[in-house]
């Protein structure tokens, strides 16, 4: 984890899959779920890549906070 991260969060919402083709959606399904959740403002992330003999496992957890109102 990244231990640099200064600026407060107050959730974390975590994207992985292991299946190629879900891979490839990735980016549309953080985008959608950024749309529907236009209040927060994402303030660091982490992309993790892991894989043994079978499988490939891609993560990405984004760090985020309410936007103020």
């Amino acid at each position: 984890m990244n231990n640099t991260m200064t600026t407060p969060y107050t959730g974390i919402k975590v994207f992985s899959t292991t299946l190629a083709r879900d891979r490839e959606q990735m980016g549309e399904n953080i985008t959608k779920w950024l749309k529907e959740n236009s209040d927060v403002e994402v303030v660091n992330k982490v992309v993790t890549q892991s894989s043994d003999k079978e499988f490939h496992c891609l993560t990405i957890t984004l760090f985020y906070r309410r936007k103020a109102a």
